[in-house]
């Protein structure tokens, strides 16, 4: 959770609230790639692309 607060303070304090999309997708993304190494969700996340 720290690395959370000092995240959402320096793009408060900088003023780079255009950053935010960019690391949602980022998470996403990653999520989707742990899920997919040997889970039973890949053969439903390899459809999606």
């Amino acid at each position: 959770m720290g690395f959370l607060f000092e995240l959402w303070s320096f793009l408060r304090v900088r003023k780079k609230f255009w950053l935010l999309p960019i690391i949602a997708m980022m998470t996403i993304f990653g999520g989707l790639i742990v899920l997919s190494q040997g889970s039973a969700v890949a053969p439903f996340i390899y459809t999606i692309f």
